[in-house]
């Protein structure tokens, strides 16, 4: 996703407020009409009120005017009237708010569900061009505005606009003449209202995308403080930061003051609207005092005090919905997102047997086999791991081709090296094979199955991954080893730990399995936390394992500990290792020398010093160095 430009509004805020209408109602029909009915009630009493005072001056007031003795008993039975109505009012308007909270956090809660189920669905690609502080601002900044939309604003304008039209009913009613005035005033104030958003809109729709930035900024600094320190980059950060802030202060000051201007523009508008009312009011008594009565005429600027503070009400509204709007606006725009295909029809089931005479079974043999379904039928086919990558092109972008015509097999059991500079193209080949990145051209199968058939649930559950960067997850460490195979029981993550030779370390700990890990381990050394990765990867048991710079974090002295256990763990499985240290590689079966996004080289390590090309440089350079 690009940058979004300073002051983009939304593209389509009708389709968008339907859209999220639908959302939130859809099946909720019965609360709809209780929600309208309640609205309706606490409507009709700002015009009896009016109409109240109007009667009240008329048939209660003016009579008693001078009486030596009033009866009072006429003017308590307008009283009771009117307390009756408030009452009423009051309970609707308590109604129609509790309800509307409800619906508003049940309607957060499923759209927070939807963009998370949708995260989870979204290919890589995806991540690489989001910034995480933007999709976060998605899940805080803009439910929040889509919270307070729906709990508050959306109640206040559906109660403002019935108000409206059944002030407008008692106001033609009343007076005609009258009623052209607010009318001219109706435009005037649309006029404002309108150009008031736009630019509001705009600038809100800018504060969102600010946030996100500053939001992102942040998290990125904190996840960064060792970084930041080592380098004594404080200073520098603290410029950046302030850009970013500043950005986000010009942004909110422009938003907020266009729209706190549109209330008391609008007031204004209502008091020259008043006073207008009081001539022309006046004017008509004093003309046709037969049809124009002074209780009529109080009642009219009571409807029409009533018509200028629903006025302002709604436009103070409309901000709040360009604001949530521009916040269900980037929440779609994630929804909408494509999410990672799979067309993939081949399974990975569990087998027992041997050689041609396997079947499919239930119960745990160790054995697996890719059912590839032929017609009415379907074939088993042994997983063993063998690999072979045929005539492969790779562009991220559609544009800059990162691999070239890359040809390799891994047969059953086999390690393959990939070595090279930084960029080369040894990462996005493991990346291919898991199908985080679907090829452009040429064909990868697995045990001579295309991996564009297999399922990608089935596909990488064939292949476990150890990275040159850990993520360890929040939980005990008993959870993050079996995190690789969840269902793996106590006895099989020890078992795990002691094969990535984590186990001693493990038990050193306070809890030991059931110490609780927080913020990615941190309490943990990089060393430690590579070998409770490795441990996740050896629980999960695939045939097919790739190393990413799986011991560059790792010293010398864990290293040795490491390559036992890796060699107990790469046996009898296809291994792809990237590596810098060029020593962890000289046992591979085969390795690929990589430059530029091509195979430059291939062959075993002995092969490849008699050869003295790139591999012979950069070895004897890496050997020279140690």
């Amino acid at each position: 996703m690009g940058k979004m430009k300073f002051g983009e509004k939304a593209k389509n805020p009708k389709a968008t407020f339907l859209r999220l209408m639908k959302d939130v109602f859809e099946g909720r029909y019965l609360l709809i009409v209780l929600i309208v009915f309640c609205i309706i009630l606490s409507a009709f009493s700002t015009t009896y009120s009016a109409s109240f005072i109007g009667s009240f001056i008329d048939d209660v007031v003016i009579p008693l005017k001078g009486v030596e003795n009033p009866d009072f008993t006429k003017a308590l039975i307008y009283l009771g009237k009117f307390a009756v109505v408030v009452l009423i009012s009051i309970a609707a308007s308590f109604a129609v708010s509790y309800i509307m909270v409800g619906v508003a956090q049940k309607s957060i809660y499923d759209m927070r569900i939807k963009m998370f189920d949708k995260l989870e669905s979204l290919p890589l690609s995806y991540f690489d061009k989001n910034a995480r502080g933007s999709i976060m601002s998605r899940f805080a900044n803009d439910t929040d505005t889509l919270n307070q939309l729906v709990a508050n604003g959306l109640v206040q304008l559906l109660t403002a606009g019935m108000t409206l039209v059944m002030v407008l009913f008692s106001m033609a009613v009343n007076s005609w003449i009258l009623l052209l005035v607010v009318i001219a005033f109706i435009f005037i104030t649309l006029f404002v209202t309108g150009t008031i958003g736009k630019k509001s809109g705009a600038f809100f729709k800018a504060q969102q995308k600010a946030l996100g930035d500053v939001n992102g900024y942040i998290e990125e600094m904190m996840n960064g403080q060792r970084v930041v320190k080592v380098f004594t980059h404080e200073e520098k950060c603290k410029e950046d930061f302030e850009v970013l802030n500043k950005k986000l202060e010009k942004t909110m000051a422009e938003a907020n003051t266009w729209a706190g201007s549109m209330g008391p523009v609008n007031n204004n508008l209502g008091h020259l609207q008043y006073v207008v009312l009081v001539l022309v009011g006046a004017v008509a008594i004093i003309a046709r005092p037969d049809i124009y009565t002074i209780g009529a005429l109080a009642a009219f600027l009571q409807l029409s005090k009533s018509f200028s503070n629903n006025i302002s009400q709604l436009s103070q509204q409309a901000n709040n919905v360009l604001l949530a709007l521009a916040g269900a606006e980037r929440i779609y725009k994630l929804l909408d997102e494509e999410p990672e295909k799979d067309n993939g029809d081949v399974t990975i089931v569990r087998v027992k047997g041997e050689g041609d005479n396997i079947e499919e079974c239930s119960e745990r043999t160790g054995h697996w086999a890719w059912k590839v379904p032929e017609g009415d039928k379907s074939t088993l086919v042994p997983l063993k791991g063998g690999v072979v990558i045929d005539h492969v092109d790779f562009s991220y972008d559609g544009e800059r081709t990162v691999l070239s015509d890359i040809s390799l097999y891994a047969k059953p059991g086999q390690k393959i090296a990939f070595v090279g500079s930084t960029g080369a193209g040894k990462t996005t080949i493991t990346n291919l094979l898991n199908r985080f990145y679907n090829i452009q051209k040429g064909i990868i199968t697995i045990d001579g199955v295309d991996i564009k058939r297999i399922k990608l649930n089935d596909l990488r559950r064939s292949m476990a991954m150890v990275l040159q960067d850990t993520n360890l997850f929040t939980g005990t460490v008993k959870e993050n080893i079996r995190y690789g195979r969840p269902q793996a029981t106590d006895e099989d993550v020890i078992k795990a730990a002691k094969l990535a030779n984590a186990h001693d370390f493990i038990m050193m700990m306070k809890d030991g399995y059931d110490t609780v890990l927080t913020n990615n381990g941190e309490n943990l050394s990089q060393g430690q936390r590579q070998l409770l990765s490795i441990a996740r990867a050896a629980i999960a048991d695939p045939p097919i394992m790739v190393l990413d710079e799986a011991t560059s974090s790792i010293d010398t002295y864990t290293e040795t500990l490491v390559q036992s256990g890796m060699d107990k763990l790469m046996e009898n499985r296809t291994v792809f290792v990237i590596a810098h240290r060029l020593s962890t590689v000289r046992n591979s079966n085969a390795i690929m020398v990589l430059e530029n996004g091509r195979i430059i080289e291939r062959g075993d390590h002995e092969d490849l010093l008699k050869a003295k090309g790139v591999y012979y440089s950069l070895y004897t350079g890496k050997t020279e160095l140690s």
